[in-house]
């Protein structure tokens, strides 16, 4: 533990969204290392405010010493849900994975449920915020998807993560099409929740039990000599952050190394001089949320980059503020405050670009966006796409 080397420079607490909105979190500094030094294994948590934080990781980004302050706070969350009883929302977002499956499988129904006053009544009490709409359930998920045909340069499997399985397989299509116009082959490898929600919600033993799934069967397709892709950026923090360290995966560095992001694939394809897209004009201006897990990989903006090549795109990046719904944590009632204050002050950016949609690589980001400021929002493999020509079919 790196707590030691803190300096108490308080720059964490200066970039810390929730410390700006909620009196009761004390801060990633006094939450990480000022606290961690007076715990003990042997001693019950007692501090249940560690709950209060969303992860964000800006306090791991900026800073000066490389503490990771989130980390710590990450830890001390699992220990504290393994001493406590959880909440009924922490319970059911912890295990997403199989919740989404169930509403995908009756989505018509769950989905009339969700967007009822009755069924909002039904949520409250179990402690979950309905402040924004939910998310619509699609009954053809993407892996459901065949597999891509023909030999191209690469192979690619792709990691889709939940929010698209489940919710916007359509963009995971037009991912997928999106590859196999560059001639690269992509496969859907049997896959599970990534184990964020169930980290994020204080069940390590579940994150790990998702992440060593889905580590066993990615490894597989490495050592047939596939690269790996994702575009959800929190999926991909797992991969690359958390299997190799807090989930203690073995194979966890092994998927590290050779785990993408989309759009950094496609850039370093067109740097190898493998593709030359041929982008069509787009007359857009919008609005590009940089969500916190992508700033915390450390990879840059690679979809920035891309839709820069883009001919009359103007998009402005946006990468001062959170979103604050940060997953499953907004969507919990006990922090609906602080997330809507916190998307309030995103969406008061945006809306100073004048940008006519907004564009995110995050699925929460832009539900939450969307929601809070009326504006649409996309996920960048849909502005490539539409450039590209690149549609699905009817």
């Amino acid at each position: 533990m790196n707590f030691e080397h803190c300096i108490r420079c308080t720059v964490c607490v200066e970039n810390c969204p929730v410390l700006r909105v909620n009196p009761d979190f004390p801060g990633p500094k006094q939450a990480g290392p000022d606290a961690q030094r007076f715990r003990m294994d042997r001693e019950k948590s007692p501090d249940h405010w560690v709950l209060l934080c969303n992860q964000c990781k800006r306090c791991d980004i900026s800073c000066p010493c490389g503490v990771e302050p989130a980390q710590i706070i990450l830890e001390a969350q699992q220990k504290y849900g393994q001493e406590h009883p959880l909440s009924p929302a922490h319970l059911l977002f912890a295990n997403n994975y199989y919740l989404s499956a169930l509403g995908s499988f009756l989505a018509p129904v769950a989905n009339l449920i969700a967007s009822t006053e009755t069924g909002k009544k039904i949520f409250r009490p179990l402690g979950i915020s309905t402040y924004i709409p939910f998310p619509k359930f699609r009954f053809r998920n993407l892996h459901s998807e065949k597999k891509a045909r023909g030999k191209g340069i690469k192979k690619v499997a792709f990691f889709y993560g939940c929010f698209i399985d489940f919710y916007r397989p359509d963009i995971g299509r037009k991912i997928i099409r999106l590859l196999n116009s560059f001639q690269v082959d992509v496969v859907l490898p049997p896959q599970w929740c990534c184990g964020l929600p169930a980290l994020g919600n204080g069940n390590l033993a579940l994150a790990r039990f998702f992440a060593q799934k889905n580590a066993a069967s990615l490894s597989n397709y490495i050592d047939a000599g596939y690269d790996i892709v994702y575009s959800c950026t929190s999926c991909g923090l797992a991969l690359l952050h958390d299997y190799p360290g807090i989930m203690n995966i073995p194979q966890g560095k092994k998927i590290a190394e050779s785990v993408y992001n989309i759009h950094e694939y496609i850039l370093k394809m067109i740097a190898d001089g493998q593709i030359k897209p041929q982008f069509r004009k787009l007359e857009r201006r919008l609005a590009y949320h940089i969500p916190c897990h992508l700033r915390a990989m450390g990879i840059g903006y690679p979809a920035a980059k891309l839709m820069s090549l883009i001919p009359g795109l103007k998009a402005e990046i946006l990468d001062d503020a959170c979103c604050g719904l940060s997953g499953s944590y907004g969507f919990k009632k006990s922090n609906e405050f602080a997330a809507i204050q916190i998307g309030k002050r995103a969406v008061a950016h945006i809306q100073k670009t004048g940008a006519q949609e907004i564009v995110a690589d995050c699925g929460s980001c832009r539900m939450q966006l969307e929601g809070l400021s009326g504006i649409k929002a996309l996920d960048p493999a849909e502005i490539i796409s539409e450039s590209l020509g690149i549609t699905l079919e009817k």
